[in-house]
């Protein structure tokens, strides 16, 4: 068995745990709160017999409720109800935290945002959650913007450190964890991507052996052989207005290393928007664990979107509400979630705030204001929706529904767009015969 063929079956073996499945060559995590992403992904995962991983990040769940609301046992339950409506057992959910660590608190003091890292770390496991990207890469108030890697993996160690004694405390199963962070921040760049550069070789190295080295230091070296992955930047990102697409040829030395990582995968963010053909080759090469997010509150927003222009022709140019108007005034009264990422013209920041790749608007969905938008949309359409005006505004899911997979109504129409969306990601992780 060749190198990545071994650390996939180790690393996939450690993070389904008493599962018993047949192991995947790959994995879509689905990094999203938006209850229609999330039951368009499990009603996928029913319908494919396969686990779902389902990850929420630290500054969208956490002890203190993060821009959700929600702790971590609470968005166990969120995602759990939706399971239920879904057909997937609970038991066939994989749940995991992202960026675990100090980053919703930086800009306190080192000290301070630690310990309220490990208390989130800790409700995490409690919640039980299986899977920890343990990323304490960034500075707070005082020190640098990024640390060396030997302060990070000692700050990553700690974390583990509080993770095990919850494990141990609860009785829960120990979690598997992923080290290493990417560049840029997660969640997309902020700016046009001219250039990308992909992680050196020797930095994944020299990650693995400082976090082993800590592990061993903090007394938990046993949670190091729990590690099943590392994230790493394979030449993927996206901006507000472009995308980098990978290509195999400038991630060769990366994903060779992966021979003298014994049982570990590699996991790429921001792999939405990547073809199906870059998925594939991804996973092929070693990257295994596919992030995804903002492209399918995209892909949510382009179906609403739709539904509104549809609507407009139903009423003859004359809607009693329209919802690009109504979230363009909630962005604007509200505007820290978008102002410090979009740029340029007045026209160009306008359009950023509703069309963007990093798609920030996805952070207005849960406000009172969006949801009643939108439950008016729904309730104003008919049903069915003419399949003319589906053809016409919702090309890509027309196919579906004209051959009766997709009923031609609005909730239906938009988990299919999300659903499509995710289509290139069942492709790239399916077992090949």
């Amino acid at each position: 068995m060749s190198g990545i063929h071994q650390n996939r079956a180790v690393a996939f073996s450690k993070l389904f745990g008493e599962r018993e499945r047949q192991l995947p060559r790959g994995i879509v995590s689905v990094c999203s709160a938006h209850p229609f992403v999330i039951e368009a992904a499990l009603r996928r995962a029913s319908r494919e017999d396969r686990v779902a991983l389902v990850e929420a990040t630290c500054n969208q769940v956490n002890q203190e409720g993060g821009y959700t609301g929600m702790t971590p046992t609470a968005f166990k339950r969120f995602i759990e109800a939706i399971a239920e409506k879904a057909g997937l057992s609970p038991k066939d959910i994989i749940f995991g935290g992202d960026h675990l660590g100090p980053n919703p608190w930086r800009m306190l003091r080192a000290e301070e945002a630690m310990s309220r890292a490990e208390h989130m770390v800790q409700a995490y496991v409690e919640a039980g959650f299986e899977k920890l990207h343990l990323d304490t890469s960034m500075g707070c108030a005082g020190e640098a913007t990024s640390l060396p890697d030997e302060l990070t993996a000692e700050r990553a160690a700690r974390l583990a450190k509080v993770a095990e004694d919850a494990a141990r405390r609860t009785g829960q199963r120990p979690p598997v964890y992923i080290i290493g962070t990417e560049v840029p921040p997660p969640g997309g760049a902020a700016h046009a991507i001219k250039a990308l550069e992909v992680t050196h070789p020797d930095a994944a190295l020299k990650t693995l052996a400082v976090h082993r080295s800590a592990f061993d230091k903090a007394g938990v070296p046993e949670a190091m052989t729990r590690v099943v992955g590392m994230v790493v930047q394979p030449g993927v990102e996206f901006g507000n207005t472009n995308v980098v697409f990978y290509h195999s040829e400038k991630a060769r030395a990366l994903a060779s290393t992966l021979d003298r990582m014994p049982d570990l995968l590699f996991e790429a963010h921001s792999t939405d928007y990547q073809t199906a053909r870059g998925l594939s080759a991804l996973v092929n090469e070693g990257f295994a664990i596919l992030k995804v997010g903002p492209g399918l509150t995209f892909a949510l927003r382009e179906a609403l979107y739709a539904l509104d222009a549809i609507r407009t022709v139903l009423a003859a140019g004359n809607p009693k509400d329209s919802l690009p108007a109504e979230m363009e005034t909630l962005m604007l009264s509200q505007p820290e979630h978008w102002s410090d990422h979009y740029h340029g013209s007045g026209d160009e920041v306008r359009l950023q705030r509703h069309f963007s790749y990093s798609d920030r608007i996805r952070y207005y969905w849960p406000e009172s204001r969006a949801l009643s938008a939108v439950d008016a949309l729904l309730d104003q359409l008919p049903d069915p929706i003419p399949e003319t005006l589906i053809s016409q505004y919702l090309s890509r899911v027309y196919p579906e529904v004209i051959a009766g997979r997709v009923a031609p109504r609005a909730r239906d129409l938009c988990l299919a767009a999300i659903d499509a969306a995710l289509d290139p990601y069942s492709v790239a992780t399916a077992n090949q015969p």
